[in-house]
């Protein structure tokens, strides 16, 4: 008798947008938008279809924000720049995942400009 598994990915939109969403936690907890996402990620990128790609990108944007919002500190000294720079990185922080959670349950592809693609 063959007991071979077949390990079959579930579809659930449902997680994939709170996936994007649980990214606004960073506004509460201040680290909760990374660790969440990436919890979600990391237990469920074989079950649930379309979870590695979504995970991947959300855990590229939630790391390219850290690295830009630490860049950003220095040039607060310049002119100002940075305090910009940072009102610019929370709004995407704010908008983005809510944009890309609308077209995750439209069935359309998320999209975040700027991330830098750590994880492939």
């Amino acid at each position: 008798m063959d007991h071979q598994i077949h390990n079959v990915m579930r579809e659930d939109k449902q997680l994939l947008v709170i996936t994007h969403l649980s990214q606004l936690l960073d506004f509460v907890t201040g680290i909760g938008g990374f660790i969440v996402p990436l919890i979600i990620w990391l237990t469920q990128k074989d079950q649930v279809a379309g979870m590695d790609i979504h995970g991947k990108m959300i855990l590229n944007f939630q790391i390219s924000l850290f690295i830009y919002s630490i860049v950003s500190i220095p040039l607060i000294f310049l002119f100002g720049l940075g305090i910009f720079l940072l009102i610019a990185i929370g709004l995407l922080a704010l908008i983005l995942p809510i944009i890309n959670a609308i077209k995750v349950s439209n069935g359309e592809l998320p999209d975040y400009p700027l991330s830098i693609k750590f994880l492939k």
